[in-house]
């Protein structure tokens, strides 16, 4: 008998890169999905994803690609008449919030899930970095979970694990040089492709994470050295 499998979502950020690492290091034989839904930063993300399914050889992964975030815009990340906000973070639902994404993420990660005989979906959803993101919660996870065994075979049975939901940019810098986690191969910028640009809500939630580790972030932001 084979090792249990699990589905990680993997955008090629470090949160998700440290939930699939995490994974691994559980006893799962994971399969990492990514997913192209028409953000800024398409391109990017997706190189991410590949070198870091290449850096853990992996070859079984899924590439989905969901145009249709784009035709709904009301986001940031996919709406070009949308500026990426670059003034800080502030309270409150972010403009940078892709409707009912994360929803959207799980349910086609049980499908997959379905198919592999997967018992466990990963997902790196953080609470405290969200955002303000209302499908970053445990609740909504928990909600998604009864859901989705309600909605599935009844010998699915999935778990959706959410390792760090409750720590903070700062933990997981450090846990990700405690797995050797390639954090020099992801990428969180919301705006740019070649450099990240140091001023988006994701990239100043990685540039405080590493601040506060004493650790220096080895990927290149324009303007920083």
């Amino acid at each position: 008998m084979g090792k249990k499998r699990a589905i990680c979502i993997l955008s090629g950020g470090m949160d998700s890169t440290l939930c699939s690492y995490i994974a691994k290091n559980d006893g799962y034989d994971i399969i990492p999905l990514h997913f192209s839904y028409g953000q800024k930063t398409q391109k990017r993300e997706l190189q991410a994803f590949r070198d870091i399914c290449s850096k853990l050889k992996i070859e079984n992964k899924y590439e989905i690609n969901i145009p249709f975030f784009k035709d709904i815009g009301a986001s940031a990340l996919t709406d070009n008449s949308i500026d990426v906000p670059i003034n800080g973070i502030k309270k409150g639902v972010p403009v940078t919030y892709v409707p009912f994404r994360n929803g959207i993420f799980l349910s086609i990660a049980t499908a997959i899930a379905e198919k592999e005989n997967a018992k466990s979906i990963y997902i790196g959803v953080i609470q405290e970095d969200s955002s303000g993101y209302p499908d970053c919660t445990n609740k909504f996870i928990n909600h998604m979970k009864q859901s989705i065994n309600e909605g599935t075979k009844k010998n699915t049975n999935l778990d959706i694990l959410t390792p760090l939901v409750n720590l903070s940019k700062e933990d997981i810098v450090k846990k990700s040089i405690l797995l050797n986690v390639p954090l020099e191969l992801t990428w969180s910028c919301y705006k740019k492709q070649k450099k990240a640009c140091g001023l988006c809500d994701s990239c100043r939630l990685r540039l405080k994470g590493f601040k506060k580790a004493s650790i220096k972030d080895k990927i290149e932001y324009k303007g920083i050295k």
